[in-house]
This record gives structure tokens, sequence and C-alpha cells, in this order.
């Protein structure tokens, strides 16, 4: 099921978008393929913690997250992947792994990377590990104002 957060956030917005029902995964290349999605073009969100607070880094399926990367951009060496345990409340209309990448919905800073930036869509999660949702990367855009910067490999 649907964020219902997520799509109330959209609909209130008028933001154009289509979802997309697929047999259950749970990682982002069995999602990937199980959607018919590119890798390229399908958002992971990865919760990791800066200083102690929650944050997203939301990357290309296709790619990993270099945290050195992070400690660079956040001008800190206390950047770390969050334990599930340490987000999971943050996120009561989700099932755990399956956060859509609106940072601002959760109250966190959201960093995207460039890859994702160029492409014309985005594909991600959306609270299920049975549904994404495709919108246009302008309206994502326009919507999280993301930090759009390189922390992938």
């Amino acid at each position: 099921m649907l964020s219902k957060k997520l799509k109330a956030y959209l609909d209130s917005r008028n933001i154009k978008y289509i979802t997309i029902t697929h047999s259950p995964a749970y990682t982002a290349t069995e999602v990937a393929r199980s959607a018919h999605v590119p890798g390229s073009l399908l958002a992971k969100t990865v919760i990791i913690l800066i200083d102690g607070a929650l944050a997203m880094a939301v990357l290309p399926s296709n790619r990993r997250l270099k945290l050195e990367d992070l400690h660079d951009l956040t001008a800190t060496d206390d950047v770390k992947i969050a334990h599930e345990h340490e987000f999971k409340r943050r996120f009561p209309d989700c099932e755990p792994g399956a956060m859509p990448p609106f940072g601002n919905l959760y109250d966190m800073s959201t960093y995207v990377s460039p890859d994702l930036a160029a492409e014309a869509e985005i594909a991600f999660n959306a609270g299920s590990h049975t549904e994404l949702i495709r919108m246009s990367w302008s309206d994502y855009e326009r919507l999280v104002r993301p930090q759009v910067a390189r922390f992938t490999t």
C-alpha cells in the first residue's frame, strides 16, 4: 500500500505520477527487475546518520553509497548508515526498507546523486515492497529540494 502521507502530499499539489504494482521485492535490484524499471532510474533510499541526525541518501539502484564522500560533503567524520531500529518510528506508514525519498515529509535532509538528477524521471519505493511511484524529476526536485551531490561508486 502506498504511503498515505506521500499520496496525500502529491495529490494535494496536483503532481502527475504513475503507480507501478509489482511482485514483492526487497532489494533494489529485485525491485528494478520486477517493476521493469532501469536501475539508473530507480532510486533507493538509504537512511544515514550525520552527527546523530537522520538524513536520506538517495541514489540509483545500480550504484553504491560512498560514505567517504558524504564525510567530505557534510564536513564531518560522523556519518554512518543508520540501523532500522534508529529510524523505523519515523516512517509509521511505510514498510521497513521501502521509504520514499521525501526527506521533507519525514523531517530529514535529503541528498541525491547527480546521476538521478540527470534523468527526466525518477521511480522509487512508495512505502511498500509491492508499489513504486514514477514521476518527473523536475516535480520531485521542486517538492523535495534535495542537495544534489556526488557520493556513489
